[in-house]
């Protein structure tokens, strides 16, 4: 690419709208095109907060347009049960989304506790089935969780799915127990392992085709000065296939995710996090319990966890910017975060899994402000700054433009990379009939990339 590149106005890059019905088409934040690239899923929301009023999961061949619905909830009302937030399987057509539960109503809304895994199987008539096992009822079921999943990110093999969490049981406890809090934390399902629960099914408590174990270990009160979180969150997986250690051994899987920390002086700082994840799924399943009323479900036996940044005296402590998940590089060896820079402007950063070396990736004279996407061959970096696109080349830190402003509407969002890598899909309002909607859009960078 041409070192002097700043703007993409003399080189063809056509933006093509996908979709145009008044109605939202909202991306997740990954894993939205299909491992062929010919589709990209996405619910109805018009507002990001609003997954418990949405009902419908659709499709968008890239090529025609054409616009499908793949899953539809009969009795959605504005209490839920709720829908959304969809990723596809890296290999498989296939789709897992948020979906909340089915007795949802005014009485008992669709809520953070309240919600499961959904997939769809795209080759079976989008035969649709719990990917989660929900078990509220002691005893609890090992390998089902007790509460609400979301977040989800599949692993570059298609084994293992990633997801944050609420627990219910725990957040009914803490109504009456100081001593007890619902804690946000971080796991994974390992797929294709059907857990069965201890009790009879219904639509609190039911089976599901993964087994569920946690990844992050929270405090209800960390120590100040202390590596103890409060609150893990925004993960992903480590690399295409982990990452090398110091040692040249390598670490097959781990996940990445960020923890609120306690400073010495008392102040909430975000740092990054890693828990790499023994092999041998046996361990994995044998390892953990279900859980209790005053505790969470245990980590695997053998999960290291460890804290990354070190943030707490820089000018801006901790990492900080517009909402944000983790990427890893393919081979693992940097995961990339928002972070101030010392004049107070939000630039990328990487930090490495190995040693912690932090190093400044962009070095922008303006702070982004939506979240950030990275290619799949690891070279591109692409965000929104006040409505415009950019995309910068890791290797170098040169930032170019590849789409000015369109309008002042502040919804530039939800940023996805093709799995070819030259291709860009995105959300932006477009107003129709005195309302703006969420709409689908893509970028070709193929022109781009090859000079």
């Amino acid at each position: 690419m041409n070192k002097n590149i700043s703007t993409t106005d003399h080189i063809s890059i056509k933006e093509i709208q996908l979709t145009h019905l008044p109605q939202g088409h909202f991306l997740n934040q990954r894993q939205a095109f299909s491992p062929d690239d010919e589709y990209l899923v996405f619910d109805n929301r018009n507002d990001d907060s609003k997954i418990g009023e949405n009902g419908r999961i659709q499709l968008v061949h890239i090529a025609s347009k054409q616009v499908e619905t793949v899953y539809e909830i009969p009795n959605q009302s504005v209490f839920g049960p709720g829908s959304g937030a969809v990723s596809f399987h890296p290999s498989k057509k296939e789709i897992v989304f948020i979906s909340g539960l089915k007795n949802a109503s005014e009485r008992i809304p669709y809520d953070f506790t309240r919600r499961f895994a959904m997939q769809v199987n795209l080759e079976k008539d989008n035969q649709f089935s719990s990917l989660e096992a929900r078990d509220v009822v002691a005893p609890y079921t090992k390998g089902a969780l007790r509460g609400g999943s979301h977040a989800y990110s599949y692993s570059s093999d298609g084994q293992m799915l990633s997801f944050t969490y609420n627990d219910a049981i725990l957040a009914e406890e803490s109504v009456t127990n100081p001593e007890v809090d619902d804690l946000r934390t971080v796991g994974a399902f390992l797929l294709d392992q059907k857990v069965s629960i201890l009790g009879e099914n219904s639509e609190e408590n039911f089976d599901g085709n993964g087994f569920a174990f946690l990844l992050a270990d929270v405090s209800i009160n960390p120590k100040p000065g202390s590596d103890e979180i409060g609150k893990a969150y925004e993960e992903c997986w480590v690399g295409d296939a982990g990452y090398t250690k110091l040692d040249g051994t390598v670490q097959m899987r781990a996940m990445a995710f960020l923890g609120d920390v306690i400073s010495e002086s008392g102040e909430k700082v975000t740092e990054v996090f890693i828990a790499d994840i023994p092999e041998g799924t046996d361990n994995l399943i044998k390892s953990v319990n279900a859980g209790s009323r005053t505790r969470l479900p245990s980590i695997p036996t053998g999960v290291r966890q460890r804290r990354l940044t070190f943030t707490a005296d820089n000018k801006h402590p901790g990492v900080q910017g517009p909402r944000q998940w983790l990427r890893s590089s393919p081979d693992g060896s940097a995961i990339y975060f928002y972070q101030k820079d010392v004049t107070g402007i939000v630039q990328i950063h990487s930090v490495s899994p190995t040693d912690g070396k932090v190093k400044v990736i962009t070095k922008n004279s303006f702070p982004a402000d939506t979240g950030f996407s990275l290619s799949s061959d690891g070279k591109y970096l692409a965000y929104g700054a006040k409505e415009a696109l950019y995309a910068t080349r890791v290797s170098e830190g040169e930032t170019f433009m590849l789409l000015n402003a369109k309008g002042n509407t502040n919804s530039l969002s939800n940023i996805n990379w093709s799995h070819e890598g030259h291709k860009i899909a995105y959300n932006r309002k477009v107003e129709l009939n005195g309302e703006a909607f969420y709409q689908i859009f893509t970028l070709d960078l193929s022109t781009l990339l090859k000079n």
